[in-house]
């Protein structure tokens, strides 16, 4: 049984002592680039990170409209990865053989309620999607929210890593699965 004590960096549980957990925590937290002033991030700087987000999201939604796989490619981390409306995974480059084959088609993609927030070198964008389009002979015509990951790379470029996105339903609204 752990000995008890007073001093609460001694005191232990199961052999790992609190002051252990502590620094462990502590060293993770600035490795992670956690202290807060790298937490925020200076207004012309984030102005400007917005700004090239912006015009990000926007390539990528001109590059899915007109299936540009060139675009694609270059906005897309070559460890991206996505996890789709039906919940399966998706590389980035069966994400580009979905787009270059014609399996994905998009005739409408209105994006609305853009955030986007900042994390250091990383920026999370959530939006809200109305779309008119096709995969794999589904019809995909709805509403959806979407989570976009972005990671500035060591060139200073911004890379998406990570999408996910659900099917917004209204209430009462049941899936159609079989």
């Amino acid at each position: 049984m752990p000995e008890a004590t007073t001093n609460p960096l001694k005191r232990t549980r199961r052999g790992v002592t609190y002051g252990w957990m502590l620094a462990v925590l502590l060293v993770l937290a600035a490795s992670a680039g956690a202290s807060p002033r790298q937490a925020g991030m200076p207004r012309a700087q984030k102005h400007e990170s917005r700004h090239e987000i912006d015009q990000l999201e926007n390539a990528w939604r001109d590059a899915v409209l007109n299936s540009n796989t060139v675009k694609m490619e270059s906005l897309l981390a070559d460890d991206y990865l996505a996890i789709t409306s039906s919940g399966t995974l998706q590389t980035k480059e069966q994400a580009l053989d979905n787009l270059r084959a014609g399996r994905v088609r998009f005739t409408l993609l209105d994006i609305t309620d853009r955030k986007v927030r900042f994390y250091g070198n990383t920026a999370l964008v959530t939006s809200v999607a109305e779309v008119q389009g096709t995969a794999a002979d589904e019809d995909l015509a709805g509403s959806y929210r979407y989570t976009r990951v972005y990671v500035r790379d060591a060139k200073g470029a911004w890379k998406i890593v990570s999408f996910e996105v659900s099917r917004i339903r209204e209430p009462g609204e049941r899936s159609e699965r079989k």
